[in-house]
Formats: C-alpha cells, structure tokens, sequence
C-alpha cells in the first residue's frame, strides 16, 4: 500500500488532526502503567510540533460503552504527554462542540491540545457522518498514526477522511507497512512465519495467507495439540479444538502440496495444571500422559526452531510458544525470542506480529534487538490476513 504520510506535506501554520492510540494501562490510583504507546507516537507528534503545526491529538481509552464516564478521561495522558514532550500539553473537555473548537481556534503554531476521549460519544465506532464531520472541522489537514485501530472503520479513523481532503499516514503506520506490507510482498528468502497460540481457529487466515508467501512455518502454541490429535497422537488433557481437526490434517497436505517445510514441535513439555508451581518436564510427543496438559514446545523443538530461524533472512512471530506468562512454561517461547534477535545480528529482518508476541519479547528483555515490532494487536492480525484495514485504506495515495 503506497500511502501519502506526513514526510509529504507541509504542516506549517495549519491545523493537524492526528489520530492516535493512547489507550494505554492505569493502575487503581489512575497512574500509567505503561507508556509506550504514547512513546511510540512522539516522532510524528514532534514532526508536526517542530514544523510549526498546530496539533488536535485525538484517541480513544477503555470501553466507556459511549457515556462519560471520568474512570476514562484522558488527562492524566495529557500530563504524561507534556512531560514526554517537554512542553505544556492543553487539555479539552470533550472532542466536539463549541467550547472545543473555541481552543482548537486559539492554538498558536507549535501548540498542541489532546481531545477528551472519542469513545465518550457512540457516534465515535458507530461512525456517525454527523460526528466525523465535528471532528473533521477541527483539523485542515489529517494525520492517521494509531495502527492499533486502523482494521475498525470508525469515525476517527476512517469517517473524517470524507470531510479532510489531505488524509496522510504518521510515522508509526508508514513504519507498519513498510515492514509487514514488505515482509509480505516482497521478503528476502528464506522467509520463515512462527505462528504460536492457543487455536488454529484464530490462526487459520494468516496461514492461509502465508502459505502463498513463506518457505517455512514453524507451529507452537496449544494449537499444535489439534494437528498431533489428527495426526492419531495421544495429547492428554491439552488444550484441543476437535472441530478443528479435519482442517489440521487439511492444512498439512496444504503445506506438502505448495512445497512449504511446515514444522511441529517434537517433544513438547508437560505439566498436571497450569499454574506457577506446577512441576514440568519434557516428553516426546509420542509418548504425552494421558492426566498431563502440554504447556510450552520442548528443548529438543526450541532447537530445532533456533536453526530454522538462524538460516532465515526474513522471519514473521506471530504468537507464543507456550504459556510464557508463567516461567516455568517459558523456556520454548524465550528460545525463540533470543533466536530472533540473533538473526536480527546477523542481518536478517524480523517482525513481530504485535499482541502475545510482543509481550513475550518484552519479557526476553530483547525488545530493542528485533528489526520490527508492531503495535496493533488485531490490525496486525487482519494485516497478515490479507484483509483491508478500512483506516488506512481511507488514506490518500
């Protein structure tokens, strides 16, 4: 997708509307837990600030179910922005309305006001014409950087690009698509997609789509425990999707027939419940008890992974390996993430698939040694799907 983004026009002086995800975690004495989201926003942010732009920041936060609702409100977003920024941050009542654009009105160049929460209105994901239209008002030209919300067509997001005539991509989403819509039209080879999770069912249109583009597709997750059911295996208490099963033994003669190594854990490790204190060890997957549950791929498959990895020049993570949240079932998923950013030394691209995957980087402590990471959950999801994400489809080309 070649998308107009914010290198190509010119911000001075104008009123910038810049959709942005700042839906990030509170604790219970409402301080940000984590601010990367807000972090990841700030090159395209300062762009339009250094420029002399005059910047509308709006996003959404939580599930206000369409009411305010102040457990919500963006401000203590505002105060952690000005702080991030180094200069003061306006924040507004509301997102639409008289008083609002008063302020909007009153920006001087350089200056930057942060919207009340979209989502306290449902005319917000109803996309409401009339309410895109408010926001539209606000702004001359349109800047879309919240990747995280790109696959709903919401009023925000697709909805005012009818009103704005320069409807442009921020920094975050150009760098979306340049390594998920490169990875997937034209990958260095060998190109080798890690899909992890817990279903085949959540997975099924991402392999789909990948089997048109990857050399080989390593399987970890509980999802593996459907593909070794239909293979005949004795899989224990694991987790298991018995309608899936046709479509497992459907997707391996997939695999054969296009010429694509698609690789299942050999050993996998076991343990009688999934909790922090539970013992685990290894078995090979012929040999799985049958009143043990399979947590995590085992060393021998961690092996066998880290080398399929280490030859790759592309590689695409797309789920964990097992339940990494618990460190004792952690070991699978943190082989794979160390793999990566090994591969990531010795010159190849690699991406993560947002979501889990992230998370299990993150917790590696590697997070700064992989080539891309994406930070849509969902939009990622749909992204590898091969489906259009209506928020960046409405941008200019």
């Amino acid at each position: 997708m070649q998308k107009k983004t914010l290198s190509d026009i010119s911000v001075q002086g104008k009123r910038v509307l810049m959709r942005v995800d700042f839906n990030v975690p509170f604790d219970d004495n409402k301080k940000i837990t984590d601010d990367k989201r807000i972090v990841e926003s700030l090159p395209s942010i300062r762009k339009v600030l250094d420029n002399g732009g005059r910047l509308i920041l709006m996003s959404h936060l939580g599930r206000p179910k369409g009411k305010v609702n102040n457990d919500y409100s963006l401000a203590p977003v505002a105060l952690k922005l000005a702080e991030l920024l180094d200069r003061p941050v306006t924040m507004a009542k509301d997102c639409i309305g008289s008083e609002v654009t008063q302020q909007v009105l009153a920006l001087k160049d350089g200056e930057v006001i942060l919207l009340e929460n979209l989502r306290f209105h449902s005319e917000e994901e109803a996309n409401d014409p009339d309410f895109a239209k408010a926001l539209a008002s606000l702004g001359e030209v349109y800047v879309n950087d919240a990747f995280g919300t790109a696959h709903r067509a919401h009023a925000s997001t697709e909805g005012v690009t009818h009103f704005i005539k320069t409807a442009v991509a921020g920094y975050l989403i150009e760098r979306e698509l340049l390594y998920l819509g490169k990875a997937l039209q034209e990958p260095e080879r060998p190109f080798v997609a890690i899909l992890g999770g817990s279903k085949i069912s959540g997975k099924i249109d991402v392999l789909e789509n990948l089997f048109k583009k990857v050399d080989t597709v390593l399987i970890g997750g509980a999802m593996v425990f459907t593909f070794f059911k239909a293979q005949g295996y004795q899989i224990g208490k694991s987790l298991v999707e018995d309608s899936k099963i046709e479509l497992a033994l459907k997707i391996i003669e997939q695999a054969k027939s296009k010429g694509i190594k698609l690789l299942l854990p050999v050993d996998v490790i076991v343990a009688p419940e999934i909790s922090a204190t539970a013992p685990a060890h290894a078995e090979m997957i012929t040999s799985i008890p049958e009143n043990l549950i399979g947590v995590d791929i085992g060393p021998l498959t961690a092996e066998t992974y880290r080398k399929e990895i280490l030859s790759a020049r592309t590689v695409l993570w797309n789920g964990p390996m097992g339940v990494f949240e618990i460190d004792n079932f952690a070991a699978g998923t943190m082989a794979v993430a160390q793999a990566l950013a090994e591969a990531t030394a010795k010159g190849a691209t690699t991406i993560i698939g947002g979501g889990d995957s992230a998370a299990a980087i993150a917790k590696a402590g590697l997070s700064n040694e992989i080539t891309h990471i994406s930070t849509g959950g969902g939009a990622s999801l749909e992204f590898l799907e091969g489906k259009e994400l209506p928020g960046i489809a409405a941008l200019n080309d």
